[in-house]
């Protein structure tokens, strides 16, 4: 099976070095040069691909809008099969189906990743284990669906969910951005910047991943800003009680507040 990945960024340099390691052709196309000798040099692909010609597959590995122009504008053979990998879900559907298409779509979102970017932070490991989300709706080809499941087992994913685009999005909304954006938050404290020698693993897995490309992340929150913007207000719903338990000296209620955190934890920890 032919495929092209489109975006030689980490996550696109390692499905092209996991997809190799089992066994599929794999070309990839990017806009700067660099990415592509750095792929070829590290034997992650097969060679460079100028377009989309004879590919079964193609991978979109680009940010959002960039994504989303060229779902609507591409190139693609006719029934190929062509993924994308992005954080938000909906609004990709919507301009893949604002219209009939000669391929295939199917949405992907591989949760993995690593604090730094570029082809260089790329690994042909980085998805063994990792879950990988497939999104489909009442136009989604269940033949494309099956294969691209049998690609993300080929590329070493532990779990495979496969939901709809909305819940993808409400999900994601909660437990990725959200996340992001209390780490980008934490770390603007006035005081940050004397800490040193007063951290610990608390301090670290909360500043973790404060550092996001702004350009892509800004992408990814505006397009779910609905799911978003919901979770922020649970949130600081959430922190007000904590500041109120305080502000009115009441242990028996701060205890009950961390009480209840700590059942919910368990909760996750079964998960």
């Amino acid at each position: 099976m032919k495929v092209v990945v489109y975006g030689l960024g980490i996550i696109g340099g390692s499905i092209c070095a996991s997809l190799k390691r089992a066994g599929h052709t794999v070309y990839a196309k990017n806009r700067s040069r660099e990415p592509i000798e750095y792929a070829l040099a590290h034997k992650m692909i097969d060679g460079e691909a100028k377009d989309y010609d004879g590919a079964d597959i193609i991978v979109l590995a680009l940010p959002p809008r960039v994504t989303m122009r060229e779902l609507d504008e591409g190139n693609f053979p006719k029934d190929a099969i062509v993924m994308d990998i992005c954080g938000v879900k909906q609004p990709l559907e919507r301009v893949v189906f604002s219209r009939p298409r000669a391929y295939r779509y199917i949405g992907t979102h591989p949760m993995a990743g690593r604090e730094t970017s570029g082809i260089g932070s790329a690994s042909v490991t980085l998805f063994d284990g990792a879950n990988l989300i497939l999104t489909r709706c009442g136009q989604t080809d269940e033949a494309a669906f099956e294969t691209v499941k049998e690609l993300g087992k080929d590329m070493g994913f532990g779990r495979i969910v496969e939901c709809s685009a909305e819940y993808h999005d409400r999900m994601i909304a909660l437990t990725s951005q959200l996340a992001h954006v209390v780490s980008n938050a934490y770390v603007k404290s006035s005081d940050v910047e004397n800490c040193t020698g007063f951290t610990g693993g608390s301090f670290q897995d909360m500043t973790r991943i404060a550092g996001v490309d702004e350009n892509v992340w800004t992408e990814l929150f505006f397009l779910n800003a609905v799911p978003l913007t919901g979770e922020l207000d649970r949130l600081i719903a959430r922190l007000e009680e904590f500041r109120g338990a305080l502000a009115q000296s009441d242990e028996a209620k701060l205890r009950e507040l961390l009480k209840e955190g700590k059942c919910f934890h368990s909760l996750l920890k079964e998960k």
